[in-house]
């Protein structure tokens, strides 16, 4: 048992040794941007509070964000079917570069003022405080899309 044992893993090494590994802007090419995707698990009898809720408090956000530049795409995206525990929403922000994920004081200060002359900061807690009664996030999480070669 012990010989079996030892041959699989040597064929295991020599299989995982003759694997090419892919080529960054050979066999792939990183493209502009990245994404921040939250994932969050929302009950399913709340979905569609939760929806009409962003539409009030992250679109406009997102929209002037991107008004500026600091985005050029956002989607939320909506599980088929629920296993508790597991993300059935997920909000997804394209920033255009890593760059804009630093701080800038005046371009902040400048787009938060912006959101809360269209929401009200007390109706903008307000409506957090009622998606923390159904919504727990699971991940927030930044990821590169790759274009893979042809």
């Amino acid at each position: 048992m012990i010989r079996f044992i030892t041959a699989a893993a040597v064929c295991c090494v020599a299989l995982a040794g003759s694997i090419a590994s892919a080529e960054p802007y050979t066999d792939y090419t990183p493209e502009k941007g990245v994404w921040n995707v939250m994932s969050a698990e929302v009950d399913p009898n709340h979905i569609d509070d939760y929806l009409k809720g962003l539409r009030r408090t992250q679109q406009i956000g997102m929209d002037i964000m991107k008004k500026r530049g600091m985005i050029d795409a956002y989607r939320i995206r909506i599980r088929q079917g629920y296993t508790k525990g597991q993300p059935n929403v997920l909000i997804e922000t394209h920033y255009t570069s890593v760059a804009m994920l630093a701080p800038d004081k005046a371009r902040d200060m400048a787009i938060e003022k912006e959101i809360y002359a269209s929401l009200p900061r007390a109706e903008a807690d307000k409506a957090v405080a009622s998606y923390e009664t159904y919504r727990t996030f699971l991940d927030d999480a930044y990821y590169v899309e790759v274009s893979l070669a042809r």
